[in-house]
């Protein structure tokens, strides 16, 4: 997919992506403690009735399941030489599940390591880890980039910068932001907005954190200085734990479509769900859009 192509299918209307994908792992049956690539390479049926559904409710994208198949993430279960492998099995699976139906991104994250002077990464350390991502990614077929649950605007920068160094593909861009617009390691909403843009991001927004009913006034002043569109992927409301410390969301799917929707009204262009949410979260989301 070529950025003239991604902005033509945006500027035909609001483009819902897909919902959760490692909540709805977990209540399939993967482990805590694992990694999560790895285990669907084992187990690809489950992601592929999973993004299936998706595609069915609605989506017209869905991220492949290479969120933290990065060699930083991936040395905590020695797999650190198997960047290349994973992304190539995991984008294939994703496609050969969907036929087609829907675009393929490649997703990719934070690795869960302080860039300088925060911590002890340093830029060229975390630009190689994406870099390689991105090509294996690239390599694999997928149609777009996606970077996100990003911590903050600099480490964002640098998955901007690995992009550019191997493809012109485009790349959408969404931090993890609290209900004030603050990332948690540096920047803001519209900071974010800003930089990325500038830096050649496809589109910017927010996902995870918090349920869409908090992220009104931040989507709203990202649409305010945006030049590209604004994305919203919250979770389903608020995480609560149980008795066996198993996370559940205290938003149903029909509040989760009344809320996003509401996200459409004051600016988002681009909208799913993260945390908590599924199929019949986003097929909810379809119908107030009025698909």
């Amino acid at each position: 997919m070529t950025r003239q192509q991604f902005d033509e299918l945006t500027a035909k209307g609001v483009v819902i992506l897909d919902g959760a994908t490692g909540s709805n792992l977990r209540k399939a049956g993967m482990p805590v403690g694992v990694s999560s690539e790895q285990w669907v390479i084992e187990n690809p049926s489950v992601l592929q009735e999973l993004q299936r559904a998706y595609v069915d409710a609605g989506s017209q994208i869905v991220y492949a399941p290479t969120f933290a198949a990065n060699t930083i993430s991936l040395r905590n279960f020695n797999l650190q030489d198997k960047v290349q492998e994973l992304n190539t099995k995991l984008v294939k699976i994703s496609k050969d599940g969907i036929g087609g139906r829907a675009l393929v991104a490649g997703d990719l994250t934070t690795t869960g390591q302080l860039m300088e002077p925060r911590g002890v990464l340093t830029y060229t350390e975390l630009y190689e880890a994406y870099k390689e991502q991105l090509k294996a990614l690239i390599d694999a077929g997928v149609d777009l980039i996606v970077a996100e649950t990003m911590l903050s605007v600099d480490e964002t920068v640098v998955a901007l910068d690995a992009l550019q160094a191997v493809s012109n593909i485009p790349m959408i861009c969404t931090l993890s932001l609290e209900a004030d617009g603050s990332a948690m390691y540096g920047g803001n909403a519209v900071e974010a907005v800003l930089t990325l843009q500038e830096m050649g991001a496809a589109a910017v927004g927010l996902n995870c954190s918090v349920g869409p009913d908090q992220l009104e006034s931040v989507v709203a002043n990202m649409k305010e200085v945006a030049t590209v569109p604004v994305i919203a992927k919250p979770n389903a409301g608020m995480p609560f734990v149980d008795d066996k410390g198993e996370a559940h969301y205290d938003m149903n799917a029909d509040d989760f479509a009344k809320h996003t929707k509401r996200l459409v009204e004051v600016g988002a262009g681009i909208v799913g769900g993260c945390c908590g949410t599924t199929p019949e979260y986003i097929l909810k989301l379809a119908k107030v859009l009025g698909r």
